[in-house]
């Protein structure tokens, strides 16, 4: 078993949509196989608490602490948007962190975060890797695609209009072209974005260790306005409409754009709500 306590406290949290189990492994030494195993079995939706992603909260030596964080299938992703703002407003409530500024460690770099209650704005790490104008075929269907890294890999793929977006079917192409060969070995999470006007824009998202359509995607978010903006398509801050309905916001400098687009400065921001305090009993972690 991947817990030893027959009970283990946690905070059931949800940042826009995207909902994470999130639990202090400061002293309880859960180690990262443990966590792949926790996460898959913890994660699992009707026969546990069920939910997209586990974050364990960890002690650093040099930040105020750094996290491991597991997609529900129980891979190690390197980073997540909406769970690091989820983190960082768990560490203050539980007084982890006193101070309302704090940084924390990731795999993809160190994340810096403001907690606004509830609000939490977190600058990333630098993306990197832009590649725009992609064209692949998936099923004799062809995709314009742009690809950016944004702390885990993202390709965007722009709609037309409110029906396309809406009558787009995310499981199945999202699925294709997040296993196409073009992305592989690590394969790409996928979104489907419309740009609105100049600072608003909509998106749909395919996520990598989910393995379906989720209602936010923090990174994706982020990959869907940097790219766009590279593309001279809209400019900072941009309100991003994300399938839960609610919006975050991205900012970001980019001073050109087309192919060398680079930005710095990126900050996303959006709320990082508690949804529950409870108590995980170790009978749910039995398949």
């Amino acid at each position: 078993m991947p817990v030893e306590n027959e009970r283990t406290r946690f905070l059931k949290m949800t940042g826009s949509g995207n909902d994470f189990i999130v639990l202090d492994n400061r002293a309880q030494g859960i180690s990262p196989e443990q966590g792949r195993e926790l996460a898959r079995l913890a994660c699992r939706r009707k026969l546990s608490v069920g939910a997209d992603g586990l974050i364990l909260i960890e002690n650093d030596p040099e930040v105020d602490f750094r996290w491991r964080f597991f997609n529900a299938d129980g891979s190690e992703a390197e980073m997540c948007g909406n769970g690091a703002r989820c983190a960082a407003r768990f560490a203050h409530i539980k007084g982890i962190v006193a101070k309302s500024r704090m940084s924390f460690r990731t795999l993809a770099g160190i994340i810096e975060a403001e907690i606004k209650e509830p609000r939490v704005k977190i600058r990333m790490t630098p993306p990197h890797g832009l590649e725009p104008d992609l064209n692949v075929e998936a099923e004799q269907r062809s995709f314009r695609l742009h690809f950016i890294n944004t702390g885990v890999p993202h390709v965007v793929c722009f709609l037309e209009n409110d029906r396309a977006l809406e009558e787009m079917n995310v499981f199945h192409w999202g699925r294709l072209l997040r296993h196409h060969r073009r992305f592989q070995p690590a394969g790409s999470n996928v979104n489907f974005a419309l740009v609105e006007d100049a600072n608003h824009m909509a998106i749909r998202t395919y996520e990598r260790g989910v393995e379906d359509e989720t209602l936010a995607c923090g990174t994706g978010s982020i990959a869907s306005a940097l790219v766009a903006a590279a593309k001279g398509m809209v400019q900072s801050p941009v309100e991003v409409r994300t399938r839960s309905g609610e919006t975050l916001t991205i900012y970001f400098d980019n001073p050109s754009t087309g192919a060398a687009a680079e930005f710095s400065q990126v900050y996303l921001e959006g709320d990082a709500k508690v949804v529950y305090e409870a108590e995980l009993w170790k009978e749910t972690l039995r398949e």
